[in-house]
């Protein structure tokens, strides 16, 4: 019985080889591919697999990331297998009650083992939902939030604290990052949307003020009254920049100071 599977990596190389390995295995049909842990929840939604090959270490939401965001959603999980180049996130992996694992680059022999597994486990009863959430928010608990994120700028490369972030803002599909004060630096993330940057930084420190924009609450300077009972954000930018509310978030902001 053939097996319909999805690839989900952030190197199109790997999504490459992975594929031209599978098309050797014995009938497995690759239905899609993705290239970050948004598309996989959305592939896997609208798939239905049996299968999933996940990347671990992926930009914004990763691969344990996508596993919690299926169970938040009631997506039922098809068969993992996590592909990663550290072979410390095999343990966890089989705690999440993935299939197998797969280290980086890929070998031939160990594809086609994966394969056997997940068709020899389907027809076994999969682990509760309910045990497998509990492992996943016991990962969760167990990781260490990044302080820093990376941005790209002047051709270099920096590290940046979280909470020197002052806002950020996608245009065009690009996401540019500035931090405070009177020298303050304005990259670009490796993020391709607001939403993936907004999963990997705190979230009682930054909000979707905007669809285009995210903010750090700590550097708000100033909430100016605008028109029709809107409000713009004066922030603690060297520009001191002002960033529009949207209607849906007024609220927010009103519980968030109080207004």
């Amino acid at each position: 019985m053939s097996l319909s599977a999805v690839i989900v990596d952030d190197e199109q190389l790997a999504r490459d080889e992975l594929a031209y390995l599978l098309k050797n295995a014995d009938d497995v049909n690759v239905v899609a591919q993705g290239k970050n842990g948004l598309d996989a929840v959305n592939l896997i939604k609208e798939h239905n697999p049996d299968m999933v090959f996940l990347d671990v270490q992926m930009p914004g939401l990763d691969g344990f990331g996508v596993i919690k965001k299926l169970l938040d959603k009631k997506i039922p999980l098809p068969k993992i297998v996590f592909a990663t180049a550290f072979d410390q996130y095999a343990v966890k992996a089989f705690e999440v009650n993935a299939v197998d694992y797969l280290l980086k680059p890929f070998d031939k022999k160990r594809v086609a083992q994966a394969v056997q597994k997940a068709r020899a486990k389907q027809e076994a009863d999969a682990l509760p939902a309910e045990k497998i959430e509990s492992l996943v928010r016991m990962l969760e608990s167990q990781k260490q939030p990044a302080t820093k994120i990376l941005l790209k700028a002047l051709g270099r490369m920096f590290l940046v604290d979280q909470k020197d972030i002052c806002y950020a803002w996608i245009e065009e599909g690009v996401i540019t990052v500035v931090t405070s004060g009177a020298a303050g630096l304005e990259g670009q993330s490796n993020c391709r949307t607001l939403e993936e940057l907004l999963a990997t930084l705190d979230g009682n420190l930054f909000w979707r003020a905007h669809r285009s924009y995210l903010v750090n609450v700590n550097r708000i300077r100033e909430v100016v009254p605008w028109f029709k009972g809107s409000y713009q954000l004066r922030m603690d930018d060297k520009k001191q920049t002002e960033i529009p509310v949207s209607r849906a978030q007024t609220r927010r902001l009103r519980e968030l100071f109080r207004l």
